[in-house]
């Protein structure tokens, strides 16, 4: 555990706030996000979001309760940056490999990235459902600094996959609705609103519909 003078981190713990996070300047900060995230991801996966406290993200991580607020002000924020690393974590997994940006269809290769990272998240349904509900915090939106989902990691893998058709009319339009009706579409498996093969099915329909020519 890091002592709470560790330099270069806030000695008094601040609360939940909308206020702006810091972002790691060294790879040390790097490691310490990390070990923050990960520690979340695996509280999360074992107790779902209501029974997950702050401090026991600290514990775990072996960081201080100051330094976990200064990198995310709030739980929700927390879950949420949960998510983008493991959209990151995939999308990384799924590099170099056969039909990865060379798919010679790339309408198939987006929707099957898509169906993908679905079967991938609810792996754990709890860290799922932890996340997904930290999207619908209303103070996560008003805490959370809003960047263009074009801009995100997923929105840049779209954007390669779709090549030509990602012209500048339309291309980010698309991408966008693609992310939108990923996230619509996940969040209804997640619920067993419809089933998982529906949503699978949903989302390769969508990506024809959304990305075709």
């Amino acid at each position: 555990m890091e002592a709470a003078g560790d330099p270069g981190e806030d000695d008094v713990v601040r609360p939940a706030g909308p206020r702006r996070p810091a972002a790691p300047m060294s790879s040390r900060q790097t490691d310490r996000r990390i070990r923050i995230l990960r520690a979340a991801a695996d509280l999360g996966a074992r107790e779902g979001l209501a029974a997950v406290q702050m401090h026991d993200v600290a514990k775990e991580a072996g960081v201080a309760i100051a330094t976990l607020y200064r990198y995310f002000p709030s739980k929700p924020y927390l879950f949420l940056a949960v998510l983008e690393w493991h959209i990151e974590q995939f999308l990384g997994g799924r590099d170099g490999g056969p039909a990865c940006d060379r798919a010679t269809d790339p309408v198939t290769e987006v929707a099957e990235t898509l169906v993908a990272l679905s079967g991938k998240l609810l792996d754990s349904r709890l860290l799922a459902s932890a996340v997904a509900l930290s999207s619908f915090t209303e103070y996560a939106s008003a805490a959370r600094s809003r960047i263009d989902i074009v801009e995100s990691a997923l929105g840049q893998r779209l954007l390669r996959l779709l090549g030509e058709r990602a012209d500048p009319w339309t291309g980010h339009s698309r991408v966008r609705l693609l992310i939108y009706d990923w996230w619509g579409v996940f969040v209804a498996m997640l619920t067993q609103e419809i089933s998982t093969a529906q949503g699978e099915t949903d989302l390769r329909l969508a990506a024809r519909l959304i990305a075709g020519p």
